[in-house]
């Protein structure tokens, strides 16, 4: 994320002389504070940090001297204060902080104390890669071994895959899905960084009001960097669909839409494979993790 600097916000009087009968100009007209935008008007998300809790926060920059900072399906408007490093939010409640080191961006979203100076209470500690650090379109990469280097296979293609659904979990109203893509064909391919996912209904339409936000490692192990997954014939890699089971009162919603199909596109790819599976993802969003090597790992301790 590239630093801001800091610009006091306010509104010039614009005069307007209008010649009067007399020949005197009228007093110059202050036009009315434009409105703030709302909620609804945002621009769309353009970050998601996870944090050490599990959870996630959305960010939105609609543009250099604000954000908007989604948390427990609640949104606060913000603008850019002073900071020593980094980039920093504020409102009257909670300050957004976010600092940029060795390729990944840290945050914490705190609660502000009588003044704006500093959070007094931190409710979470996040991050994500940088932006120059997400996995976009994968290439072959090269590992290093005692016997020198092997180049990774070619990526994986549609046409050579297979998605199932090995295994899942639930708890506090969160649901978690894992699934396997298995490598059917006759040659060595990788997977490396996110699949490209989305949700259909019975008739095979997408979930318009499902968007998919990418997240670091997975639940069990939040914050781990995709790499490359190679897959052998027959082999298989893993990643996760995430979701909350509760209806967003808050936004108005009493039923969750509900999906019939998993709709999945490898890296780099445009040829998707599809998986018949039931679910109700509720909040307007699914959480989607890299692809790994394992179905389970051990809870990071």
């Amino acid at each position: 994320m590239r630093r801001f600097r800091f610009l006091g916000i306010g509104l010039s009087a614009l005069g307007v002389a209008v010649l009067a009968g007399c020949g005197q100009p009228e007093a110059p007209v202050t036009p009315p504070p434009e409105p703030a935008t709302p909620i609804e008007a945002a621009a769309p998300v353009s970050a998601t940090f996870v944090c050490d809790s599990g959870l996630t926060v959305a960010v939105a920059y609609p543009d250099p001297q604000s954000a908007q900072v989604t948390y427990k399906d609640r949104t606060w408007v913000m603008r850019l204060a002073p900071a020593a490093s980094g980039a920093r939010y504020i409102n009257a409640e909670v300050e957004w902080r976010v600092v940029t080191r060795e390729g990944e961006e840290t945050a914490t979203l705190s609660r502000l104390g009588p003044t704006d100076e500093a959070g007094v209470v931190i409710l979470e500690r996040c991050r994500r890669p940088a932006v120059s650090a997400l996995p976009v379109t994968p290439e072959p990469a090269v590992e290093p071994t005692p016997a020198g280097s092997i180049q990774v296979s070619a990526p994986c293609k549609g046409p050579q895959l297979k998605l199932s659904r090995v295994g899942g979990d639930a708890g506090a109203g969160n649901r978690i899905a894992i699934l396997g893509v298995q490598n059917v064909g006759a040659r060595p391919c990788s997977l490396t960084g996110y699949p490209s996912v989305t949700l259909e209904d019975q008739k095979g339409d997408a979930l318009g009001s499902v968007r998919a936000d990418r997240t670091l490692g997975r639940y069990f192990r939040p914050g781990q960097v995709p790499g490359p997954v190679e897959l052998a014939p027959q082999g298989q890699g893993f990643f996760d669909i995430a979701w909350t089971a509760i209806p967003n009162e808050g936004a108005g919603q009493t039923t969750c839409p509900s999906a019939a199909r998993i709709r999945m596109t490898a890296p780099g790819d445009t040829s998707p494979v599809s998986l018949a599976q039931t679910l109700d993802p509720c909040g307007g969003r699914i959480r989607v993790s890299p692809f790994r090597t394992m179905a389970e790992p051990e809870p990071a301790t």
